[in-house]
Formats: C-alpha cells, structure tokens, sequence
C-alpha cells in the first residue's frame, strides 16, 4: 500500500475511534489539517526524492553493459527494499504522532475528563389518605419534577469516580409543613434527594472505586469504595423503579447513606458467589464550626449512629439466585414529642435486620417467550430491637389496656414480599409488574428512602398491594409508567421512627381509643403516573 493512501487511512480510523466531544470538534479538525499539512510536506519531499533516483538508475542503465544487467537488477532489488522498509517505519512513526496529538487534543478540550448523564421525570400522583377514625385526607393533582446528573470516569483501570447531582421539587413551591413546632423532619439527611423539596441541588451519591482481580496474592477479585455510597433503589425495589439495582436489599434499607464498603467475589468457584462488607455513619455527633472546640463531640442525647452490615450472595447463575443481608444499627432514634418536633430526638437503641431472598430470571426453560422473559421473587426479612434499658423502641408508654409498659423490651418483626414482573402485553418491550407485602406488628426497616409518596409500602405494618406498568415510547430514552399503590395498615408507626413516640406501633381501635384516631392513617393509596427522560 503506498505511503499516503495508508496515511489516510490511519488518520480516519484515529479519527473514527476517538471521542470526539461536540463542543470541541472544529478545533480537533483544526488540528488535523494542520496533522495533515505537514504529512503532505513530508510525502511530496519523498517523491521528490523517488524521482531523482529513478532517474539516476536510467543514466546508470545506459551506461553499463548488458554482462552487469542482473548485477544492477540485484542492487536495485535490494535498494527498493530498504526504501519500502523506510516508508514503513516512517509511516509508523507518522501514526504514532497522530496519535498522540489527537490524545492531547481530547484532554485539553475534555474529551477525556468527567462523562455526564441525564435523568429527568416528571411526575402526576394522585394521593388518598383514609384515617383510623373515618377522616380523609387527599391531594388530587401533586406534581413533581426529578432531576439526576450522573457523572463517572474510569481514570485507569482499576479506579473510577461515579457520583449523582439531584433535586426533586414539587411545582411551584418547597413542600412541608410551615409551623416549626410540627415540621415533619424533610431536612433528615437520610432522604433529602428522595422527598420533594426545593430546586437546590444536592449530592445524592459521590464515591470512588477501585477494583482489582487478585487479592493479597490470591485470584479473589475485589472491591474498596468510600463515598456517599448509592444505598437506594437497591435489589427487588429496582424492578418497579426501572432502575439498576445498588447494592443494598430493597426490602430493609432503602436511605441514602455516607460510608464505605469493599465486595469479594467467589465466581470462580460458585456461580455468583460475592461477599460484600458495608459501614458507616447515619449521623456525627460534633459541636458546630463556630465553637471554642469546633466538631468535637459533645454532651448530647445523640450521639453518633453507625451501621455496619453484610450482603452475602450464595448462588447467582443467571436465572436463579439467592440473596441474604444482616445490618446492625446503633444510637437510633425518636422525636421526644409528635406534637412539638422542635424538642428534638431521644437515643433509643439499636436494630438487628435480617433478610434473604430467591430470584428466578426466566421461568422454566424455553417453555414460552413470556415466561423466558418473566421474573418473580419472594423475599422474607426480620427485626429485633435491642433498646437501652429506660427506653421502648416500637411500643408506647401504655398498651391497649390503658397499662403501663416496662421499659428495655426487644420486640422482633417479620415481614414477607412477593412480586413478579413480566413483558407488556400491548408491546414489544414494556414491562408489567404485580407485587404484595406484609409486616406484622413490630416489623421496623429503614426505608424512608423508597419512591412511594405515600409512605414506604415495605414498611407497612399490614398489606401493601401494587400493579404498576412502564412503557418506552422511544427507545429506552423515553418511558412512561402509570403505577397504583394501596397500604392497607394493621398498626401505626410503620414511617416513624425507632422509639415509643412516632414509632410505637398501636391497631386502629387502640388509636381511636387513645384519641389518635385523626393522627394514625388506616389505609393509603396512590396513583401515579410519569414520564421519565434517560440518557
């Protein structure tokens, strides 16, 4: 192949591999022209070259005789040969220039530095609220918008940065309640991208990784993150939310939450098999930067809380896996009083959760392309309460016999969660879903994060019942769900806190007993639609 042909051509393919950004394209072909230029300089120096030996070799011809003919035949032979091979290594060399120049172009005009994403919903609910004592309460038309900025870069191959900007805001204002004395705790860091707010924008998650294939000399993959680690939207959850799952189970956490976190994976023996360690701060105990002592700790009810937790996956092949979970969580907390939230929290003690779940991906084995492409899970989880002894966590100061209650009492809690989601049946790609749960009692998560306005359907104390379907109307860029949601609650506090006050878990009749019977909500439902923006 002559040399310029295979200069063009190395040019195009550099040209046709490399991310070119659409804010700097007239200057990265700026400065291939000026590549360019230059390669023209040097080809036409070549065959300048080229011809004055052509016509030196014709002189030379003429004048030797016909007995030295396969001498200089021989000589030229050769003499061809290292110029081709010249060619080549200057091509090479040529390539070479090119790219690196194309390299530094892409970092000077960020090319190569953080990648963004977009993720915006718009959002119509309509919300129902059924009280123990037969009031109701509504919003006919709650409209909110939801704003994702995804960034990540890879800077080599064994770490990255992935981080996401986000708001949620109702139209037109800033929800919550304007009384001070019985403001509902919206700015609780544990939810502060999952409520509908303002249009600030807050980081949701910010976190490097770093992974690596062996570990301290063995072929055990793993993983190290610290960050705002994505800790919402986990497994289960993620299948109505149209989301990829993190790494949490869904069905007992479901908070954004700052922490650290480091995964070792068993694939090569058991399909599937990970384990994966996680831990970290639910609040800092510290004095304020204006102090004599400034983010020292301080003489307080509340002192740090912190979580640590396990996720361990057994079996994973594809089609069916089994997951399980343990955390345990400290210091926890309750408002001192529901009618005048500004007296702030009680430390109330800590929570066992546990819970394990099966998964088939494809039911049977080629029976029908429905049920290939059709999912179900069943999920079981318990909590046991570990309070401090003067404190009671989950029941109040007095039970439905107007009694007194002893204090330090654990209570344990079970709860159960089936579902399945399957292709559309209007279209080709849509994706349907059925899912029902139920919490007994005393069951307590912590998933105050979870994308349900009503109120978090896998923390009811009683049944919570959901159909929901989503539609993509261009490509996987724009979808639509329409999703009904109804809780039918047993017990109070299934959203409060931890303790005896918004926690304590009472049956309607109790409620309208104790006069609460306007406070404590029997049923919910909600009915939402949206559209959502992906790319």
């Amino acid at each position: 192949m002559n040399k310029p042909l295979l200069l063009s051509l190395a040019a195009a393919a550099l040209l046709t591999t490399t991310n070119v950004s659409a804010e700097s394209m007239f200057e990265r072909f700026q400065a291939m022209e000026n590549e360019m230029a230059k390669l023209k300089k040097e080809i036409s120096k070549l065959k300048a070259q080229k011809g004055e030996t052509e016509d030196s070799e014709k002189a030379d011809e003429k004048e030797d005789s016909e007995d030295k003919d396969e001498v200089a035949d021989k000589e030229k032979s050769e003499a061809d040969d290292e110029k081709e091979e010249k060619e080549e290594m200057d091509v090479e060399e040529e390539i070479a220039e090119i790219q690196e120049s194309i390299s530094e172009l892409n970092k000077a005009t960020s090319g190569n530095h953080l990648k963004f994403g977009v993720d915006y919903r718009f959002t119509l609910e309509n919300l129902n609220y059924k009280m123990a004592d037969g009031s109701e309460a509504n919003n006919d038309a709650f409209m909110t918008n939801r704003l994702w900025l995804n960034m990540d870069w890879l800077a080599t191959k064994n770490l990255s940065f992935n981080g996401q900007l986000a708001y949620n805001k109702a139209f037109g204002q800033r929800s919550g309640a304007s009384t001070p004395a019985n403001a509902s705790f919206e700015g609780f860091d544990w939810i502060s991208n999952e409520n509908a707010y303002d249009d600030t924008l807050r980081v949701r998650s910010a976190y490097f990784l770093y992974r690596n294939s062996t570990f301290i000399g063995t072929s055990v993959p793993w993983t190290f993150s610290v960050g705002r680690r994505p800790s919402t939207n986990g497994h289960l959850i993620s299948l109505r939310d149209d989301d990829k799952p993190s790494s949490p189970m869904g069905h007992t956490i479901n908070v954004e939450f700052d922490g650290l976190s480091s995964k070792f994976s068993f694939d090569k023996w058991v399909d599937g098999m990970y384990v994966k360690l996680c831990a970290g701060r639910g609040m800092s105990n510290a004095a304020p930067k204006f102090n004599s002592t400034p983010y020292t700790s301080v003489t307080s009810d509340n002192t740090n809380i912190d979580l640590i937790g396990l996720i361990f996956a057994p079996y994973n092949n594809g089609q069916y896996s089994v997951s399980t979970q343990y955390y345990y969580a400290n210091n926890l907390i309750d408002v001192k009083n529901t009618a005048d939230y500004t007296q702030g929290f009680d430390t109330v003690g800590g929570l066992h959760s546990m819970t394990a779940n099966f998964v088939i991906n494809g039911i049977g084995h080629e029976i029908s392309d429905f049920l290939d492409d059709t999912t179900f899970f069943v999920s079981g989880a318990m909590s046991i309460t570990n309070p401090n002894s003067d404190q009671r966590m989950l029941y109040g100061a007095m039970d439905s016999n107007m009694v007194a209650t002893a204090t330090g009492e654990s209570k344990t809690g079970y709860s159960y969660w089936i579902g399945t989601q399957f292709p559309s049946l209007i279209t080709d790609y849509g994706r349907w879903g059925l899912e029902y749960n139920h919490g007994s009692e005393y069951w307590r998560s912590i998933t105050y994060g979870e994308d349900t306005n009503i109120g978090s359907k896998v923390a009811a104390r009683g049944d919570a019942y959901e159909a929901y379907l989503t539609e993509y109307l261009i490509e996987d860029i724009l979808s639509m769900q329409i999703r009904y949601t109804y809780i039918d609650y047993s017990h109070s506090g299934s959203n409060g806190f931890f303790g005896g006050t918004s926690g304590a878990s009472m049956n309607m009749n109790t409620a309208i007993a104790f006069g609460q019977g306007a406070n404590v909500v029997d049923t919910a439902q909600d009915i939402r639609f949206y559209l959502r923006y992906k790319y």
